[in-house]
C-alpha cells in the first residue's frame, strides 16, 4: 500500500462485533419497536440524500426527527429528545461492556508508532464509544458524519477527515465492513479502501463494483497491518 499516510476507520462492525452491541439492545428493541422502526427508515432516507439536500431542510438533527415524527404521528420536538435520550445517550453505556476486534488497540498502535495519521469517521456520535471501548486518545481526527449535515456514502464528511488529518483523500486508506456505505463514500471522495469481514474465506478478494471497489478485504487486524506496513 505505497503511499499510504494516514488511515481512517469507521467504527461500529468495523472495530467491535456489531452483534456484541446487538445481543444487548434486544430488551430495548421490545419497549421502544415503534420508534426504532420509524428511526431506521428514516436513517435508510437521509442515507439517500446529499448534504446539501440536508442542509437545504435545516439542521440534521432536526430534518432526522421530522423523518421519524413523520412515522409515529408523534410531534416532532418530543421525537428529536427521545432519540437523544434513548438511542445516542441510551446506547452507548453499554460500550462498557463490549471489546474491540483482537489486535485492534494493538494495530493502532504501531501503525502511529509508524507515524501514520489515524482518523475515525462513524454515521453515530463516536467519542463516548471510544472511551468506553478503550479507544480514546489513539486518533489524530474523530467525527460522525452528522456533524457535516450527511451520512455515508455522501463523500463530503470522508473529504472533511482528510482536511483534519492534514492529508489529501489520495493519501487515506479508509476502514469500514459496509461496501454500500463504507467503501463507496471513501471511494467517491477519492480514498483507497479496505473492507473487513470477518469470514474464514473473506480475505484477500476485492469486492464492489468499478469505482465502489476495495482495495483488499481481511478478517483480522494484524492482517491489515501487514497490509499497511509490510
Amino acid at each position: 500500500m505505497g503511499g499510504i499516510q494516514g488511515v481512517g476507520f469507521d467504527l461500529d462492525g468495523t472495530l467491535y462485533a456489531n452483534y456484541k452491541l446487538n445481543i444487548r439492545l434486544i430488551p430495548f428493541v421490545f419497549r421502544h419497536w415503534a420508534l426504532l422502526s420509524a428511526f431506521g427508515k428514516a436513517r435508510g432516507s437521509l442515507h439517500r440524500m446529499t448534504s446539501a439536500r440536508i442542509e437545504g431542510r435545516g439542521d440534521f438533527y432536526d430534518v432526522q426527527a421530522a423523518l421519524v415524527a413523520g412515522q409515529c404521528k408523534l410531534d416532532p420536538g418530543q421525537v428529536k429528545e427521545k432519540i437523544f435520550r434513548l438511542i445516542y445517550r441510551g446506547w452507548e453505556e453499554h460500550f462498557a461492556r463490549i471489546k474491540p476486534f483482537p489486535h485492534v488497540k494493538e494495530t493502532l498502535a504501531l501503525l502511529k508508532a509508524r507515524g501514520i495519521r489515524l482518523g475515525l469517521l462513524s454515521d453515530f456520535p463516536p467519542r463516548r464509544k471510544l472511551e468506553l471501548l478503550g479507544l480514546d486518545g489513539l486518533f489524530d481526527a474523530v467525527f460522525s458524519t452528522e456533524e457535516f449535515c450527511a451520512l455515508k456514502p455522501d463523500p463530503r464528511p470522508f473529504e472533511k477527515l482528510a482536511s483534519s488529518m492534514g492529508l489529501s483523500p489520495g493519501e487515506i486508506l479508509y476502514v469500514g465492513n459496509s461496501p454500500g456505505y463504507d467503501i463507496r463514500g471513501a471511494k467517491r471522495a477519492g480514498m483507497k479502501a479496505a473492507l473487513i469481514r470477518r469470514g474464514i474465506l473473506s480475505t484477500g478478494f476485492s469486492r464492489g463494483k468499478g469505482g465502489d471497489r476495495a482495495e483488499f478485504i481481511f478478517r483480522n487486524y494484524r492482517q491489515l497491518l501487514r497490509y499497511v506496513v509490510g
